[in-house]
C-alpha cells in the first residue's frame, strides 16, 4: 500500500501508519513539501511560479525543493519510529520524462526501487521524496501513482488535510473515473484536490484502489 502525504498534512500521519501496519499492509510514504518550498523560495527572494498548476523549476529552485523535501523527510521518518528508511527518489532510481516547458520537472514513470524492496523485506517503512534522476523535481501524488504501479500496490491513499472529496461542502463517498474526469475538465474543483484526484483517477484505471481521504475513487 502505498500513502501519499502533503507537506501541509504530515501532523499526525504517524498514528494512521501504525494503524495500517497493524493491519497487516506493507506501507512505503510518498510525500510532499509544497508550502515549505514556496516559503523556503519567497525567503530567498526567488519567483514562485506555476505553470498550469505545475511548478516550475530553475536550478535555483530545485535545491530548495531538495532541501525542503529532505527536511520533510526527516521530520516524517522521526514521527513513524525507527521502522523508517528515508530515501531521496534521484537516489533510488526513480525514473521521469523530463517536461522541458516546466524547466527541470518530470513526469514520472513507473518504478520499482531495488532499495524500496529491500526495505520492505526487512520489515522497514520506506519514506520517498519525490524526486526523480536528472535530478528532476516530480508532482508528489504523481511519483506515488508511479511508485504504486511499479511495486505492483493493491491501494494508494491520499492523505490531505480535507476529508476528501468536497462537492457543494459535502464529502463524496465515491466517485467514478470518467465522472471525475468530467470534473476536473469543466472547472469544477480548484487548488490542490486537482493533481490529487488526476492521480487518483490514473491509479484507478491502473486497477489500484484508489482513496483520497474518505473518498474512493473507481475505475
Amino acid at each position: 500500500m502505498v500513502v501519499k502525504v502533503g507537506g501541509a498534512s504530515t501532523r499526525g500521519v504517524a498514528p494512521l501508519i501504525e494503524d495500517l501496519v497493524a493491519q497487516g499492509h506493507e506501507i512505503v510514504v510518498v510525500h510532499g513539501a509544497g508550502p515549505q518550498i514556496s516559503a523556503e523560495m519567497e525567503a530567498r527572494g526567488l519567483e514562485v511560479r506555476f505553470v498550469n498548476g505545475r511548478r516550475y523549476t530553475t536550478a535555483e529552485a530545485l535545491e530548495v525543493v531538495r532541501e525542503s523535501l529532505a527536511d520533510v523527510n526527516a521530520a516524517l521518518c522521526a514521527a513513524i519510529g525507527p521502522r523508517a528508511a528515508g530515501f531521496m527518489g534521484d537516489e533510488i532510481g526513480l525514473e521521469a520524462t523530463q517536461v522541458s516547458k516546466l524547466g527541470l520537472v518530470g513526469d514520472p514513470l513507473p518504478s520499482r526501487p531495488a532499495l524500496v524492496e529491500s526495505a520492505l523485506r526487512q520489515n522497514r517503512i520506506p519514506v520517498v521524496a519525490p524526486l526523480a534522476k536528472g535530478p528532476l523535481n516530480v508532482n508528489a501524488d504523481e511519483a506515488a501513482v508511479a511508485l504504486a504501479a511499479g511495486l505492483g500496490a493493491e491501494r494508494i491513499l491520499f492523505v490531505t488535510d480535507v476529508p476528501g472529496v468536497l462537492v457543494d461542502g459535502d464529502v463524496v463517498p465515491e466517485i467514478g473515473a470518467d465522472e471525475a474526469d468530467r470534473m476536473l475538465n469543466d472547472g469544477t474543483f480548484q487548488g490542490g484536490i486537482v493533481p490529487k484526484l488526476g492521480a487518483a483517477v490514473r491509479a484507478a484505471r491502473l486497477g489500484i484502489v484508489a482513496e483520497i481521504g474518505q473518498t474512493a475513487v473507481t475505475a
